[in-house]
């Protein structure tokens, strides 16, 4: 099912390989229709990786929901799943061939984090800036300023932990 109110847009979907470029091409219909076409190859590469994640380790199955909401100045974009167990940025080996999904959300994205969903599952997310002001693109020679990597955890108030990723991750 797919809902496409005016700033908000829902896929639920088995996160399977077929289907993972489904809702990448959708997720970049929608950012065309609201103008931000420049968030398109993040935006689509982000939800890729959580995509992957979840096919690749969710339990017990591979049901998911993704959702974009434009915001005020940022896209948010999130993957809920059904398997309570939060991911964790790893260091991967020079020559693994995977375990660098995260690290790539982080380095293409403003912020992101993770929160559990309920009394089962989990929601990762990411965010992107909207304002031409905050766009800094890659290879223009200007640093990247440092990333918030949110955690939030189950209680009344969400506990944050903030980290400076490496511009060069």
């Amino acid at each position: 099912m797919i809902s496409h109110p005016s700033r908000h847009c829902t896929v639920e979907l088995q996160a399977l390989p077929s289907r993972i470029g489904q809702v990448r091409r959708i997720v970049s219909a929608q950012l065309r229709y609201w103008h931000l076409d420049t968030l398109i190859d993040r935006a689509a590469l982000g939800v890729t990786e959580l995509l992957t994640n979840v096919h690749q380790h969710a339990q017990p199955d591979k049901m998911c929901t993704v959702e974009i909401e434009l915001l005020l100045d940022r896209l948010m974009v999130s993957v809920h799943d059904h398997d309570p167990r939060l991911p964790e940025v790893g260091d991967a080996d020079s020559l693994a061939t995977c375990g660098r999904g995260l690290a790539m959300v982080a380095a293409v994205s403003e912020s992101w984090g993770v929160r559990p969903d309920g009394e089962s599952g989990k929601v990762v997310w990411f965010t992107l800036p909207t304002s031409a002001g905050a766009r800094v693109e890659a290879g223009a020679g200007m640093a990247r300023p440092p990333r918030r990597v949110v955690r939030e955890t189950a209680g009344a108030v969400p506990a944050e932990v903030e980290r400076t990723v490496d511009a060069g991750v």
